[in-house]
């Protein structure tokens, strides 16, 4: 245990500097390739579960500490500890004993600290949750920043919308009906024991996440992993056979193999990562699908498109995640609050230069995975007032409002606005 505790105190260190939670959790996994499966996923459980509720996390050590901690991986550790203290099943006694293990490789020391921290905490557990309770961050693991703006957009609702960005996410399969039926494969995944249940007409939920390898069908390309609410996407867009078709943010290409499983359609998937854009022709072989890739910025149109109006855009655009930080916590301690308005302009400059490569009576779909208003809604406003041949049409999903479909336990948040230009 002790080797997962130190490792994963490392990456969310390095997380908490600035760097991207994935990125960095990979690299720990490949310098110790000698972890075994247990410990390769405790390392992810601690590294994920501590970002998750490091808000409360946070609170808690302050309130146990007589001055503060200028050691950095130490307070990552004792952060680590208190979430297996906390939110997993381990022995007390043995995360205690496993951290001063841990600290000892740091610093000799600070062994003694560890355990009196941890020791004081599991005599005071109630008061000092209490105490970390009283406080807004303390309670939702948010930034105040982003406590305050959920509050001030959803009202009531806000509370809930936070604790649902702290449960752990559903997993969601999507059907490939041109390779077998919703009926088939709900029969396919009973046989392998996995339960599941319909939520959506190609969206399948599992009770309890498996591993891809594990899925009946997967590598034959019969299925895919796609969130229900990004399932509603290629949906939405109303491909038709023989349409051309644009991907404008491709990556990692769930929704542009989703478009190819509805029509028949000659389809641009665009992204400016090259190295992201590899994850999108995976995703086609093992589906058999097939797409024109190529690496550029969706806003330098000069740069790759050749003057062939598309029938249907899809502006999956680049924004603040904050409807999918359950599967992300890195980023709720990552972005600011000034991120928010930089992600609104360049997401409005996006929509403006690729709502000329439209044809006349096209549809273009703009989505994101926030839930703030100002990338969404006001996006939407601003853009309009700007382009008189653009009307939004109306969207007929119960579980949006105003095209806005918030974190539950079948779905991560998402916005679409659906724009048709006038014939």
């Amino acid at each position: 245990m002790h080797i997962a505790q130190h490792a994963a105190s490392r990456v969310v260190g390095e997380v908490l500097q600035g760097r991207n939670l994935n990125q960095v959790l990979d690299m720990a996994l490949q310098a110790t390739p000698a972890l075994t499966p247990q410990q390769r996923g405790a390392l992810q459980d601690l590294s994920y579960g501590t970002l998750r509720f490091y808000g409360q996390l946070s609170h808690i050590l302050q309130q146990l500490l007589h001055k503060p901690i200028t050691d950095a991986p130490l307070r990552c550790l004792l952060l680590v500890a208190l979430y297996q203290l906390l939110y997993t099943k381990a022995a007390s006694h043995a995360v205690v004993d496993h951290a001063v293990r841990a600290a000892r490789t740091q610093n000799i020391a600070a062994s003694g600290l560890v355990n009196a921290v941890l020791r004081n905490f599991l005599r005071q557990r109630e008061a000092v949750l209490a105490q970390a309770a009283s406080t807004e961050e303390g309670q939702y693991s948010y930034p105040q920043w982003w406590i305050d703006a959920a509050k001030a957009q959803y009202g009531e609702r806000a509370a809930a919308i936070l604790l649902a960005g702290n449960q752990h996410p559903p997993m969601t399969l999507r059907i490939n009906h041109t390779r077998t039926t919703t009926a088939d494969y709900l029969a396919l995944l009973a046989q392998h024991n996995i339960e599941a249940s319909l939520i959506a007409p190609d969206a399948v939920l599992l009770s309890r996440p498996v591993a891809v390898d594990k899925l009946p069908g997967f590598f034959d390309g019969v299925v895919s992993v796609q969130d229900a609410g990004a399932q509603y996407a290629a949906h939405l867009l109303d491909v038709q056979d023989g349409m051309y078709v644009l991907d404008a943010c491709a990556a990692p290409g769930s929704k542009s193999t989703h478009l190819l499983e509805l029509a028949k359609i000659d389809l641009l998937a665009l992204d400016k990562d090259a190295l992201r854009l590899e994850r999108v022709r995976e995703n086609l072989q093992r589906l058999q699908l097939q797409a024109t890739l190529r690496s550029a910025d969706a806003m330098q149109t000069d740069s790759w498109w050749d003057g062939r109006l598309f029938q249907r855009i899809l502006a999956d655009v680049p924004c603040s995640a904050s409807g999918v930080v359950r599967r992300h916590p890195d980023i709720k301690w990552l972005r600011r609050a000034a991120d928010i308005e930089n992600f609104a302009q360049q997401q409005l400059a996006i929509l403006n230069a690729l709502w000329r490569l439209l044809a006349r009576d096209g549809k273009l779909l703009y989505a994101t995975c926030s839930i703030f208003a100002r990338e969404n809604q006001q996006v939407i406003s601003d853009f309009l007032q700007q382009h008189e041949d653009a009307e939004l049409v109306p969207l007929s999903v119960i579980a949006m409002n105003d095209g806005q479909l918030l974190p539950d336990e079948q779905h991560d948040g998402f916005f679409y606005a659906l724009l048709h230009k006038h014939a």
